[in-house]
């Protein structure tokens, strides 16, 4: 299970408000996003976490890009927008969905209130011939379910990068203009001290017996653990658990 897929769960998982909520709301971002594409000639994609699908605006800045001749909207039956992924690098794109997944979990654990004062700017590189890639600016920004918790629409703009940002990906406080780097201290929440303990001794190739008699802790909470660790990081197994904590930076 890639990171992808993780944010698929995450994103499904949430509780939305009934469905009159929606219609009004939905057709003003839209216009917002058409209006980003026009005004700034970006690509813009409003993505639907609740019906998982996305409409995506195309600027002129399209016709950088080998994305074929477009109209200026459509409607995509996903919240990912494959045909923009296919000309991204692949490092890149690995890193992108990483950095959401870690921007997902910042988000959510932040008081209602304060969570659309961030978004997410990063720097992609996108193909323009079959050996050629020019810098590209990438921001995210979440919108929230008006009658919920959830967070519902993801805002994703595509323009070319103009100005240099001091590092790959940043976090913006849209409030006071104050930028911080995710990866380097905002996924420590994600899990617990002891959990975090356990799943490095895990990684290591401890059983349960050997974790519980290192730690001083009973199999059965051993295994407690192992299932909380499972459910937070949203994985079948713990080689996955492994795999996800360690691009996470969490062991």
């Amino acid at each position: 299970m890639d990171n992808r897929d993780i944010l698929n769960r995450e994103f499904s998982a949430q509780n939305f408000a009934g469905e009159a909520q929606y219609a009004e709301l939905l057709a003003r971002y839209k216009d917002t996003a058409s209006n980003y594409a026009l005004v700034e000639n970006a690509i813009a994609v409003l993505s639907d976490l609740r019906t998982n699908e996305s409409y995506i605006f195309y600027g002129r800045f399209t016709q950088m890009l080998p994305v074929g001749k477009r109209e200026n909207s459509g409607t995509l039956p996903s919240i990912w927008e494959d045909e923009i992924f296919r000309i991204v690098h692949p490092d890149d794109l690995a890193d992108k969905h990483l950095q959401e997944l870690c921007f997902f979990n910042f988000v959510r654990r932040k008081p209602k209130k304060m969570r659309t004062n961030y978004y997410l700017t990063s720097k992609l590189r996108m193909r323009t011939g079959p050996n050629s890639y020019m810098q590209v600016l990438h921001r995210m920004y979440y919108i929230l379910d008006p009658k919920s918790e959830a967070i519902w629409l993801a805002l994703c703009l595509y323009s070319p990068l103009a100005f240099d940002i001091p590092a790959k990906c940043l976090v913006v406080d849209s409030i006071s203009g104050q930028t911080f780097e995710l990866q380097k201290q905002d996924n420590s929440g994600i899990l617990s001290v002891r959990e975090k303990q356990v799943l490095s001794l895990i990684s290591k190739g401890l059983l349960s017996k050997e974790i519980a008699d290192t730690l001083c802790i009973s199999v059965n909470t051993v295994s407690r653990h192992r299932q909380e660790i499972l459910s937070k990081l949203q994985v079948k197994n713990s080689i996955e658990a492994c795999r996800i904590a360690k691009d996470l930076r969490l062991i």
